[in-house]
């Protein structure tokens, strides 16, 4: 279902619609206007799903096993070490 709908664009936005419809990209500037509110929708969807997995991830890691520094420091010593001698015994 299609809903008529009155907008108004600046110059430059409604140009670049125009141009993007007469080098045979969209059939109008409905069009043009339409994919920009799908873009947005996915731009939206995408950046909610990133949050959402963010907060599961800080949820998980607070109620996680807590590493003192001086112990990341030596985790993290140890993995440098083993990377240096892989790339070594390359």
């Amino acid at each position: 279902m299609t809903v008529k709908s009155s907008i108004s664009l600046s110059d430059e936005h409604h140009a670049f619609a125009r141009a993007q419809v007469q080098d045979g990209r969209f059939a109008s500037v409905s069009a043009v206007v339409q994919h920009g509110l799908d873009l947005l929708r996915q731009k939206s969807e995408d950046e909610r799903l990133e949050r959402a997995a963010l907060t599961a991830l800080l949820e998980a890691r607070v109620g996680g096993p807590f590493v003192s520094a001086d112990e990341m420091r030596q985790r993290i010593g140890a993995l440098a070490a083993a990377r240096h001698r892989d790339t070594a015994a390359e």
